[in-house]
């Protein structure tokens, strides 16, 4: 080959591969020089939507209350029961609330403050949040006022609410929400927190 055709060769490669990229760009951004939607925007976003904003939102102060109900269980329950419960809660949802909490940090959201232990006196009462199942202070100030077989049963009445707001809650993400960590753990809170409404309604007598 003459030096001439290599030339030439070289030549039109390189207009191939300009023309190649000239055309990827144009097709990753609308008529506003916006990325389109799709898997690029996907990706960027992080795949989520509003509902897995609220959802997180909303879980993260739920599943904070439910551990602090927990908390109290082991100094104010008479049932090993009860203690045993507290505990396999406490454990599972304190973990969950940092994954969501980094869910909203990588997209940008602000995590909601910890307001738990906080005094009652102050204005966080949380019932007057639309989200399901939340004790009021006044619910809470009695739960921790209770000991023995009196906060056995205040507790696990409190905590079958509690849950089944949970899993409301759950249910509502499963069908609106976006991004698949945040719908599977969705799932897993429907299966786990249903399955121990069921217990401790039986613990209640009433299974």
């Amino acid at each position: 080959m003459t030096a001439q055709r290599r030339f030439v060769r070289r030549t039109v490669l390189a207009v191939t591969a300009s023309v190649a990229a000239l055309t990827l760009a144009a097709c990753g951004n609308d008529g506003d020089g916006k990325a389109a939607s799709g898997t690029a925007s996907a990706t960027a976003t992080g795949g989520h939507n509003a509902a897995d904003v609220s959802f997180s939102k909303e879980m993260i102060q739920h599943h904070r209350q439910a551990v602090e109900m927990a908390g109290l269980a082991a100094g104010h329950a008479s049932s090993a029961q009860v203690k045993s419960l507290a505990t396999k809660i406490e454990g599972a949802q304190a973990p969950e609330i940092r994954t969501m909490s980094g869910w909203l940090t990588s997209w940008g959201e602000e995590v909601p403050k910890d307001m738990s232990g906080m005094d009652s006196g102050m204005d966080h009462d949380m019932s007057s949040s639309s989200t399901p199942g939340m004790m009021s202070d006044a619910d809470m100030g009695k739960l921790e006022k209770a000991s023995g077989a009196d906060f056995d049963t205040m507790f696990l009445t409190m905590m079958v609410e509690h849950h089944e707001g949970a899993v409301s809650m759950a249910k509502a993400e499963k069908t609106d929400g976006e991004y698949k960590p945040a719908t599977e753990l969705a799932a897993g809170v429907i299966t786990a927190q249903s399955a121990e409404i069921a217990q401790m309604n039986k613990m209640l007598g009433k299974g």
